[in-house]
């Protein structure tokens, strides 16, 4: 294996020992005025198409919801390191798994426009100011990765292919408050600094303290940080002394990267306690183990032959593989499989961004090419230019990254928007490629429709709305009837109107469909047993069980949940799930307007889709 890629490139980085260079040149510089163009071109159409189909200032996923309930909690005087949902669950409320580090610069917003605005424009403001920010390392890193393999052309597609990716989707759009689109932006930046020309450390620096940063945040992306560690190890192993100094970069900053947020964010109470789905003892003690054990084979053995510098990197694998034995084996397998198979039948099943390849053939098939088609396109690309020899550093660091978040994506298909960003950067060679070649000879029709075909392959969304289309033609012919697109069924219940009633009802306990829990917590003051969090077990499986028995059975669910209140909504996918399950149960029965004489109906709520009903004592 040779480096093959050039010793400085249009990034502006010398390869490392270059001391004549009189200066250095940001790779950055030629991209803030194109940057900061798109940015400001995606802040316009993303705030005309919020207010044009205006809905709610907050996200549609449930995950937007609760993490306002989150920073509304830490604004109201929460601990910074209590991340118990104390209204969600049994008495004693339920342990978050989610990071600080997000609810901090939303709840700052919030303060910052408090200022000037009443609370609700402030809360709303800040929910259209923060993800459109977390936009803007998206463009940046794509732009920068299209840069390095197809210069000034690939800049600009990569930069054209990030702008249609982010308005696309709905990770980036206004309300969409979860961590997904910083996790999104900490991955790609992790690529764009791996395949920079050269092997710059401060660009290794940087990507170690995404990696630490992205592990921090949410441990969904522990693959991909992985994998990325494992190319910066295998790099040294080969190339040795020529990337010390990139190799040295990166774990340092990692390790420092990572106990900073551990300490910042993990409170003393919790050191020795080992959690499988947040930042933990385990994960800090890994990464810290992983890193600084590699940091010593790197300052140890880099001048030495590959013989020696194999049998320490060995030695450093071997510690952290130990070291996971011993501290946290159970983290080794998926952290949902303690989940009781009730709720994996009545309730991850369902969960679309939960669902494997196989079962989302099943049952959308037409979905399939916008969520795995290119990624694949970019892989045979990626290897196609490494067979061929030029930047070979830069598609095996690609190719590596693409293929771990595509067999995520093919386990659970949430992974699969991290394969569609990283494939925008191999992609948008090819298209400045294509281009090129057309515009050299533009007489040629063939080139031109190449160029064409290319560059709408390299567009999920394309593929997405083909997909969409072939399965209401395939509809039509079968003679179903089909008017419109598939959408995604909106939830009536859940809605400030439908929750006014409840909201006036005396603080208590809230049993419901897990669905609607989050809307709950947003808008009133009761504790809810359920909402689709799977920390929160006791609580959704105390509402299953009292949905699925006999009213004469379910009542004893419910009070020894001390729950004061049942908001039955017909219409509410889990709720229709749990009535076809469970005929005779309490939300069959509900549905078919039995009410048991447990239960006293809230006046003026049985022609709403929300209905109430207080458990008498």
């Amino acid at each position: 294996m040779t480096d093959t890629s050039p010793a400085t490139g249009e990034s502006g980085f010398a390869a490392a020992g270059n001391v004549d260079r009189p200066r250095r040149i940001s790779p950055l510089a030629p991209l803030h005025r194109p940057v900061l163009l798109t940015f400001l071109i995606f802040i316009i159409a993303s705030a005309a198409l919020h207010f044009a189909t205006y809905v709610d200032y907050v996200g549609a996923d449930n995950d937007d919801v609760m993490r306002l309930v989150q920073v509304r909690d830490l604004l109201a005087g929460q601990g910074w390191f209590d991340l118990t949902q104390y209204r969600l669950g049994l008495e004693g409320g339920t342990l978050m798994h989610w990071s600080r580090l997000i609810d901090l610069p939303i709840a700052n917003l919030v303060l910052l426009f408090s200022l000037f605005m009443s609370p609700v424009m402030a809360e709303a403001s800040a929910l259209l100011v923060w993800p459109l920010l977390t936009a803007l390392p998206v463009f940046y890193a794509l732009g920068l990765g299209g840069g390095v393999l197809a210069g000034q052309p690939g800049r600009l597609i990569a930069l054209a292919l990030a702008f249609l990716f982010v308005l696309g989707g709905n990770r980036f759009q206004p309300g969409s408050i979860d961590h997904h689109n910083v996790q999104l932006g900490l991955i790609v930046t992790i690529a764009a600094c791996l395949i920079l020309p050269g092997r710059p450390p401060l660009a290794h620096a940087i990507a170690g303290v995404a990696a630490a940063l992205a592990i921090a945040i949410g441990v969904e992306t522990t693959p991909q940080v992985l994998v990325a560690a494992l190319v910066v190890a295998l790099q040294w192993l080969w190339l040795g002394r020529n990337v010390k100094a990139a190799a040295s970069a990166f774990a340092l900053a990692m390790g420092a990267a990572l106990s900073a947020v551990f300490f910042l964010t993990v409170p003393p109470a919790r050191y020795a306690v080992v959690a499988c789905d947040a930042l933990s003892t385990g994960f800090f003690s890994l990464g810290v183990i992983g890193a600084g054990s590699f940091y010593l084979a790197v300052s140890a053995t880099s001048g030495r032959n590959f013989a020696s510098r194999l049998a320490a990197l060995g030695l450093a694998g071997a510690a952290t593989l130990g070291a996971a034995l011993l501290i946290a084996p159970q983290c080794l397998g998926n952290p949902l499989a303690t989940l009781d198979p009730l709720l994996v039948s009545m309730w991850l099943s369902s969960v679309t961004e939960a669902q494997s390849i196989a079962a989302q053939a099943s049952t959308e098939p037409w979905t399939l090419p916008g969520f795995y088609l290119v990624p694949v396109l970019a892989m045979i690309l990626c290897v196609r230019r490494i067979v061929q020899g030029p930047q070979v550093q830069a598609y095996g660091v690609l190719l590596a990254l693409l293929a771990v978040s595509w067999v995520i994506a093919m386990v659970q298909v949430r992974g699969a928007v991290f394969s569609n960003l990283l494939s925008a950067i191999p992609m948008a060679a090819l298209v400045a490629e294509a281009r090129a070649r057309a515009n050299a000879d533009q007489k040629n029709l063939r080139k031109g429709l190449i160029f064409a075909g290319s560059a709408l392959a390299a567009v999920p969304f394309i593929w997405a709305l083909s997909g969409a289309l072939v399965s209401m033609a395939v509809n039509k012919v079968s003679g179903e009837e089909i008017g419109s697109l598939p959408m995604q069924e909106a939830n009536t219940c859940a809605g400030p109107e439908s929750m006014r009633a409840l909201a006036g009802e005396p603080a208590g306990v809230v049993a419901s469909p897990s669905n609607m829990g989050a809307q709950i917590l947003r808008f009133s003051e009761h504790r809810v047993l359920a909402a689709p969090y799977h920390r929160n077990q006791g609580g959704m499986l105390t509402e299953l069980h009292a949905a699925m028995a006999p009213p004469k059975d379910a009542v004893k669910f419910l009070r020894g949940a001390g729950v004061t209140i049942v908001a039955f909504c017909k219409s509410d996918p889990q709720a229709k799930s749990i009535s076809r399950v469970a005929p005779d149960g309490l939300y069959a029965q509900l549905g078919q307007g039995h009410v048991p004489a447990w239960l006293e109906p809230v006046t003026g709520t049985q022609d709403l889709p929300l209905q109430l009903y207080r458990v008498m004592p």
